[in-house]
């Protein structure tokens, strides 16, 4: 097999999707994407089988992008999720592989002001990401035009249909034109699923991703530890620093128990935040960020982390808390060890747990090795180490090149003017295209808010524009410019 052949190239992919696909660190098509992405570029339906941790946004968000017209203004897919955090992950997923070809996308959910989302949906959208409830608000209300829709895609359709969304996802459909590509992602594949085939999908390929090809058992080293239940917390901090991880996430099964763990870290002076569903949305999604942004390295969480958050570069899972459901231990897991990475996860196990960490390990079909004790010796040196990292993280707190790191091309610059000022997209893109620095080509994906504008500026061309002007004319007013420090 040629090299070409092992890497996204051999998908005959737009060289913008390339750019940034190579930018983003994707160097070679998991098992899902390469059975899948040449399927949806074909615009063939299909149903995916396939656990977390194999790619999956990527083989559906890869298709989407390389199949949209940037200069046709109406939205053109649509990808249904069953939670918010979800639908910002794979937001955020297509925006950066349709970043360079210019693609926007939006996402929409419930307990977000409807007059933004209407807003943002006026401006040009080419992909929009959604909760069901909320994207038949807007087909209700007529502030989505999704009349010339080439792609829907379910995600997580498995956990959607179960929690009672089957006659939401009928409403979609019939209000969707019915000459489109309907891609289906579950983890199973029961009657609701092969119901919604059935009714409304064309002759579906069936790609059906095993269980070893999702999470490489190589690229994740699964362990666990049998400790009494007093002992706990001590091993939590033992595994730590003798493993002395880049970054760690620690799951429990509840909220109480996150907000507990995460007190008792903070006493213990760890660089500590804690997630779960009792925060809002805003302080989620800050801590997300944070922690991709690497300002923090521990992270406690309850299973709100575990399904549809993809923070790369994950060092370690434990398992402070053995899952119920054991698909939880499979999405917990994938946390860690995704794309060509690899990485280490550590149940613990105290006498309560060993039904389920049977049940777990039928489920997987083998044995997790076992840790007999944990070495004094890698205790203490690693927690100098550890402790030696946490204060480096704290003096590079104030590091915010995380999109620099992505594509390096791209500058994403800030406006203090928008939609209360009559400033439309046409009028930023004829301003720009003035300056003698910057032509059509050069200007990305903008966004027009109430009160302020952002624009990509590509092909390197930003660091000189914001060297050289401090604020522009935009309709013959004064507009001042700076970098967008704040952007997700």
């Amino acid at each position: 097999m040629s090299k070409e052949n092992n890497t996204f190239r051999k998908f005959n992919l737009d060289k913008e999707i390339l750019k940034a696909l190579n930018n983003l660190e994707y160097k070679r098509p998991s098992n899902v994407q390469t059975k899948t992405i040449p399927q949806l570029i074909n615009k063939n339906d299909v149903i995916v089988k396939s656990k977390t941790g194999s790619g999956k946004t990527a083989s559906f968000a890869i298709p989407i992008c390389e199949n949209i017209n940037v200069e046709d203004n109406n939205v053109q897919a649509l990808v249904i999720v069953p939670t918010r955090e979800l639908a910002l992950q794979v937001k955020e997923e297509i925006s950066n592989i349709g970043r360079l070809k210019k693609v926007r996308c939006c996402a929409i959910y419930g307990k977000q002001p409807i007059k933004e989302q209407i807003s943002s949906l006026k401006q040009r959208v080419h992909v929009v990401v959604a909760t069901p409830g909320r994207i038949i608000d807007h087909i209700k209300r007529e502030t989505i035009n999704i009349k010339n829709l080439n792609y829907l895609i379910i995600d997580e359709a498995d956990k959607m249909l179960n929690k009672g969304f089957i006659e939401q996802i009928d409403t979609i459909f019939e209000n969707l034109p019915k000459n489109k590509t309907v891609g289906l992602f579950s983890a199973t594949i029961d009657e609701d699923i092969e119901y919604v085939c059935k009714k409304y999908m064309n002759e579906a390929l069936i790609i059906d991703v095993e269980e070893s090809e999702a999470i490489n058992e190589k690229q994740i080293d699964e362990n666990l530890i049998r400790v009494d239940q007093n002992e706990k917390y001590n091993t939590l901090k033992n595994i730590i620093y003798s493993e002395n991880p880049k970054t760690v996430i620690i799951f429990a099964n509840t909220r109480e128990k996150v907000n507990k763990i995460y007190n008792q870290m903070k006493r213990d002076k760890f660089l500590v935040r804690e997630l779960h569903g009792d925060m809002s949305q805003d302080k989620r999604i800050y801590v997300i960020k944070d922690f991709k942004e690497n300002k923090f390295n521990v992270l406690v969480s309850s299973d709100v982390a575990a399904r549809g958050i993809h923070i790369e570069n994950i060092s370690l899972v434990i398992n402070y808390d053995i899952p119920r459901d054991k698909e939880n231990y499979i999405h917990r897991i994938g946390r860690t060890g995704r794309k060509d990475k690899f990485g280490k996860s550590i149940s613990i196990v105290t006498d309560k747990d060993e039904k389920y960490i049977n049940e777990i390990q039928d489920y997987i079909g083998y044995k997790i090795n076992e840790i007999e004790k944990i070495d004094e010796d890698d205790i203490v040196n690693g927690k100098i180490k550890f402790e030696g990292s946490q204060i480096k993280i704290l003096k590079n707190k104030r590091n915010k090149d995380i999109n620099k790191k992505s594509h390096s091309e791209v500058t994403r610059i800030y406006l203090n003017a928008g939609k209360k000022k009559k400033i439309r997209v046409l009028d930023i893109v004829g301003s720009l295209s003035n300056l003698k620095e910057i032509n059509g080509d050069d200007i990305g994906v903008i966004e027009v808010c109430d009160l302020c504008s952002y624009v990509d500026i590509l092909n390197h061309k930003g660091e000189q524009l914001l060297k050289n002007y401090k604020q522009i004319n935009i309709k013959k007013k004064p507009v001042k410019i700076k970098r967008d420090n704040q952007n997700i």
